[in-house]
C-alpha cells in the first residue's frame, strides 16, 4: 500500500467534525475525538480501536475484525490493512466508533439541558 493512500484514508478521517490526530503513548498515530481517542495505528498496516464489549463482540462475529492483538479478551479489536478494500473497512471501524462517540456525546448534552 503506497503512503499517499494512507495520507488520504487518514485525510478523510480528519475532515470528520471534531476528530484530531496527535502522537499515540505507544508510537504512531492516535485520532482523537472531543479529547477521548477512537483508535489508534501502528505504522501502515496495524488499527486497534476501543469499543464497548457487546459491538466487539459483535464486530469478531462478524469477522470485521480481530481480537486485539496483546489483550485479546479486552474490548479493544485489531484491524490489519493489507489492500486498498481493507482500508474501505478499516474507515467503516473508525466511522462506527466516531458514530458510538458522538451519539454518547450528544445523550450527554441532552441530558444537561434537561
Amino acid at each position: 500500500m503506497a503512503l499517499s493512500s494512507k495520507r488520504s484514508w487518514i485525510d478523510e478521517l480528519l475532515a470528520w467534525p471534531g476528530v484530531t490526530r496527535h502522537p499515540h503513548r505507544f508510537g504512531g498515530i492516535e485520532l482523537r475525538f472531543d479529547g477521548r481517542e477512537i483508535g489508534h495505528l501502528h505504522g501502515e498496516r496495524l488499527a486497534d480501536l476501543l469499543f464497548p464489549k457487546p459491538v466487539r463482540d459483535r464486530l469478531l462475529a462478524e469477522g470485521r475484525a480481530k481480537p486485539h492483538h496483546i489483550v485479546p479478551d479486552s474490548g479493544w479489536v485489531s484491524f490489519y490493512i493489507d489492500s486498498e478494500e481493507d482500508i474501505v473497512q478499516a474507515v467503516e471501524l473508525f466511522r462506527l466508533k466516531y458514530d458510538l462517540m458522538t451519539a454518547k456525546r450528544n445523550e450527554r448534552s441532552a441530558g444537561e439541558e434537561t
